[in-house]
Parts: structure tokens; sequence; C-alpha cells
């Protein structure tokens, strides 16, 4: 079966100008999405894989089959000369051939001694299933700063439903079947671990590693310091900062800064932090905060990378402690602003308090409850199944 993802006609018309990296976590899709791509737009196409050793044998060799209008390397940048590799593979081949290369790990950010490959791709950043994705709702060019718009169907509460239940990821998400999700998550961060991360790090305690990655939810949604965790490991500074940032380049996780602004000074630059896979957070109120997170991620990630907008997810904090859950901004104005509540249905004096004094146009309050939809004090008051609908 044949799934469209959001991302489609995005790569398509970038694989006419350049090469199309795709990034994201293991199991997100990318593989999917590249071979299906391959097999509905083009006559022919070809797939080589890095893990495989016949594959890995043709990179090498420079043994290529190149018949076919379309080549897919599935993470070669595992190849320590992928980047070069791929240079003198585009520069001679590409007024006929396309490249479409996938990779579970942050492929932008390989950068070791200078870019060779720059001017030379479009990266993307594939997510999880969201509430649009899931209703097959096609994103849009959106204008700077446009007002959000809402759907509120039978399909958005479903969608948000399983995907409140069995997260975004494909598998799981798409088989909407309890034993297949419990399986899935109990292996991914095993693999995640001991697969992709032991290929292309040198970390000689990878246990301790893991142990990191499963304290972190327990701090979902909360000003997060790195050193409340070099105890619990019995690990240096230093080295805790390190497997974090090495967790966020496999994106395990990601963590989102508080704005600055002349009217909104905050103390610190300390961060929040969330999972790119929110289903399995056991406490309700931060599942739902990481969820909506994880949807604005995705909505700024599409801005920017399919439209080429500055567009980037924040939080507000100030020095007498008011905060704010997330604040979207293009080219670091603010757009909107959006607190999650859960069941609350009283508005936010913090939300009321950053309206006014950052003159917002476009404020949020989500709660879980379905059918949710009023004006308070300006700010609107949406059930989350109806605002992820406006996103992507």
């Amino acid at each position: 079966m044949i799934i469209n993802r959001y991302l489609n006609d995005n790569i398509l018309a970038d694989l006419n100008q350049k090469m199309v990296f795709i990034g994201g976590p293991r199991q997100v899709g990318k593989t999917t999405l590249a071979k299906n791509l391959g097999q509905k737009n083009y006559a022919g196409f070809t797939y080589l894989n890095w893990d495989n050793r016949e594959h890995r044998q043709l990179i090498i060799g420079n043994t290529l089959p190149l018949n076919e209008p379309l080549i897919v390397f599935d993470e070669i940048h595992k190849f320590k000369r992928w980047k070069n590799y791929l240079k003198g593979l585009y520069d001679v081949h590409k007024e006929r051939l396309k490249i479409l290369v996938t990779g579970s790990s942050r492929l932008d950010i390989y950068r070791r001694g200078g870019d060779s490959l720059l001017g030379r791709y479009h990266y993307y950043r594939l997510h999880p299933f969201s509430v649009a994705e899931a209703i097959n709702k096609k994103p849009l060019t959106i204008s700077e700063f446009k007002e959000l718009t809402f759907l509120s169907t039978a399909e958005v509460k479903e969608a948000f439903a399983a995907l409140w239940e069995f997260g975004g990821f494909p598998e799981p998400f798409l088989s909407q079947n309890a034993t297949i999700a419990r399986r899935f998550y109990r292996e991914r961060l095993d693999r995640l671990v001991k697969e992709d991360i032991r290929d292309l790090e040198k970390i000689h305690d990878l246990s301790a590693l893991q142990i990191l990655a499963e304290l972190l939810p327990a701090k979902v949604g909360s000003l997060f310091s790195a050193s409340s965790l070099r105890e619990d490991l019995r690990v240096t500074h230093k080295t805790v900062t390190s497997w974090l940032d090495i967790l966020e380049k496999f994106y395990y996780h990601f963590r989102i800064l508080p704005f600055h602004q002349q009217a909104i000074k905050s103390l610190r630059k300390q961060p929040k932090l969330y999972l790119w896979d929110w289903s399995e957070l056991p406490n309700e109120a931060a599942k739902l905060e990481n969820m909506v997170a994880s949807h604005l991620l995705k909505f700024v990630h599409y801005l920017a990378d399919s439209q080429g907008y500055q567009a980037e997810l924040w939080f507000i904090r100030d020095t007498a402690g008011r905060e704010v859950d997330f604040l979207v901004t293009i080219k670091k104005q603010p757009w909107f602003a959006v607190e999650v509540k859960s069941q609350t249905m009283e508005v936010s004096p913090n939300l009321i308090y950053f309206k006014e004094k950052m003159k917002l146009a476009q404020v949020y309050q989500i709660v879980k409850t379905s059918g949710v939809d009023q004006l308070k004090s300006g700010v609107r008051v949406m059930s989350a199944d109806k605002f992820l609908s406006s996103l992507v």
C-alpha cells in the first residue's frame, strides 16, 4: 500500500532542482516514503542501503547501476567519505540523475571540515503523523502571520484519539493495535542506542546512555538542567551534555529555548525538553503538552524546510517566573502563543499578561476536552483536536 506523506509533493518538486536529504527519527517512515516516491513517480529507481553488504560494495567500488532516473541512498552518512562521494556523483550526473538520501541522524550537521555539499541539496525533517496529516489535509503555502484555520469534524476527533493512544510513528499508528504498539516502543530505544548511535558515535558506555534516555520522559515540559542528571549517572557534566546532544541529533528528544525580546527579559537560557514520541508518557498533562509541542515543531520545520521561512518554536518565561508554553515566530517576530492546560478552562493569567505585553494578535489555550471553542479575555480556549487540525 502506497501512503502519501505530507512532504511528497515538496520532495518531488525539489528533486528536479537538487539532491534531497530526508532526516528524522528511526522508523518514522523515511525509507518507505523514498521507495513509494520511486514506485509511483518514476519509470524505475535504484535503492541502496549502506547497511546491506552487497549495496555497500557497489558504493565503495563505484560500480552503481545508473540506468534508472532516481537513486535512493539509505543511511549513507555512515560512510566516512559520504559527502565527497555524493558531490562527485551529483556533479557528474545531475542533468539526468535524481538523488534522494535518507538517514536516521541529522544529515545537515555532519559538516566537520566544511560542507562540500553546500548549495547542492535541500534538507527535510520527516515527522511522525499528526492530526492534519492523519486526515489527509494537504499542506498549504502559508503566508507570514496568517490567521490559523481550524477543522472540527468526527474525523479530526478520531485522528486525535488514535494519535493520543498510539503516537504518530507509522507502525503503531497505522496498525492501531495495542500489542504491536507495545512491542514497537519497547524495541525502538534499544535499537536506536545499540545500532544507530553505536555505528556513528564513540560511546564507551552505551548502557549509561540508554539509562539517560530512560530518565528523560520525567523531565518533559519542565525547565531542563543537565546538571540534575549528572549525579544519577555518575558521569561528568561534559559527558551528560555530550550524550544529550547525541540523543537530540538522532531525534530522540528536542529542546526549545525561552524567547528573548526587549520587552521580555528571561533570567536564564534554560531550555524545556520534549520527546519525539509522546505516546508512552504516563502523566496526562505532560503527554498533552508534548503532543502539542511535537505538532508545533512539525509545523515550523515544514515552513522552514519547504517554504524557506525563518520559523521557530520557543517558550516564554520572564524574570518574574511568568511562563507560557509555546510561541511561534517568523523572522524572530511573534506570530501566535499557545498555553496547554489539559482540563482547565480558566484562562491563564500569564497568557493574558504576555498577550498585552507583546501585543500578540493570536493566543490560544488548549484543553484536552473535545468540543471547546470560546473566547475569554481575548484568549481563544480551544480543544486540542481542533487546534492541532490547523497545523501540518
